[in-house]
């Protein structure tokens, strides 16, 4: 299958890239290097011994886009393209209004020109807003999100919704993710955000290999065992995973729409994930207690039964497991980069 992939140099695009080549598809990246890096066009390379074809521009671009449609002819999209950080989000919400909403207007617009009829959205578990309990079920409440990151997410899951409706030939997975940790076994992938990392473990990393000095928790208040905030926190690979899995069900089942949850059914607080980081590293990762951040809430893991029995999902990989690679692949950029 020829597959589109937006967003495909960054984290969980790259790994992506890896896993469909390794599954013998054919991809297709356009990225526009934000939070990202070219090299790691490079580093796919080197993993998969294939170049993939790459265009540098912003999805919301429609000329540019339609002439990779014209050309290229894409049998499926995997739209992991967006801005993706809460907190940034809530201080500059028009622009992740403005890219997250129209990167998605203009693809569901080729896809209606040039029938491309198969799409795996990048959704996350921000559309659950505050739970009322956990785990959540795809059946949970979708309700106002707790920041502009989250909306565009749920508002994007509505557009979706709709437009498969009036286009029953379209078959759409809308995959919400919980939290993505960990990185490609090689060293050559992982999270390495430009600036200071908004997410957990990339900070722990920079932490562990003396880049920065300590690590925030942001509130040690919550209504949890320790008091800090509880995530579902999925190694990428075992995240990748489940989306050629969605793939697989959009191609061979036509399901029309398809909702479902990616995690590992399990919450860790954010101590306990650096309690995990120290046993797997040997590294103690000092940390001070901050304010809570705008936009967070306090537990948030997901149930993994949908996924398992429509899919056949289930994680490969433990916390340790990603603690281990992500910083095996710190380490090996902080070489790189000497």
């Amino acid at each position: 299958m020829k597959v589109l992939v937006t967003g495909g140099l960054g984290f969980i695009g790259s790994h992506m890239c890896v896993s469909l080549i390794e599954n013998h598809d054919e991809i297709v990246i356009i990225d526009n290097l934000y939070n990202s890096k070219i090299d790691v066009l490079n580093r796919i390379e080197a993993i998969t011994k294939v170049r993939p074809t790459f265009y540098q521009f912003d999805v919301q671009d429609v000329n540019r886009l339609e002439e990779v449609f014209k050309k290229e002819k894409p049998e499926a999209i995997i739209h992991f393209a967006g801005y993706k950080a809460v907190g940034e989000s809530v201080a500059k919400p028009l622009m992740y209004y403005e890219n997250n909403l129209d990167s998605t207007f203009a693809l569901l617009k080729m896809m209606e020109k040039h029938g491309c009829n198969n799409l795996v959205f990048s959704s996350s578990a921000t559309v659950y807003g505050v739970p009322k309990e956990v785990p959540l079920t795809e059946d949970s409440p979708v309700q106002s999100a707790t920041s502009p990151y989250g909306e565009t997410k749920l508002m994007i899951e509505r557009i979706l919704t709709d437009v498969q409706k009036v286009h029953p030939e379209f078959n759409i997975a809308i995959l919400r993710y919980f939290n993505p940790v960990g990185a490609h076994k090689s060293g050559l992938l992982g999270e390495d955000p430009n600036g200071i990392p908004n997410n957990l473990m990339p900070y722990i990393n920079k932490v562990a290999v003396g880049e920065l000095d300590h690590l925030n928790v942001f509130g040690d208040d919550y209504s949890t065992e320790d008091g800090t905030g509880v995530r579902d926190y999925i190694h990428v690979v075992d995240l990748v995973k489940g989306h050629l899995l969605a793939l697989k069900k959009l191609s061979e089942e036509k399901p029309g729409l398809f909702i479902c949850n990616l995690g590992t059914g399990k919450g860790t607080s954010v101590l306990e994930m650096v309690k995990a980081y120290e046993k797997a590293t040997g590294i103690k990762i000092p940390y001070e207690i901050k304010p809570r951040r705008p936009g967070d809430v306090a537990e948030n893991y997901a149930s993994t039964e949908k996924a398992k029995k429509e899919m056949g999902f289930t994680c490969d990989y433990t916390i340790l497991d990603a603690c281990k690679d992500g910083y095996h692949f710190q380490v090996e950029e902080e070489k790189r980069r000497k």
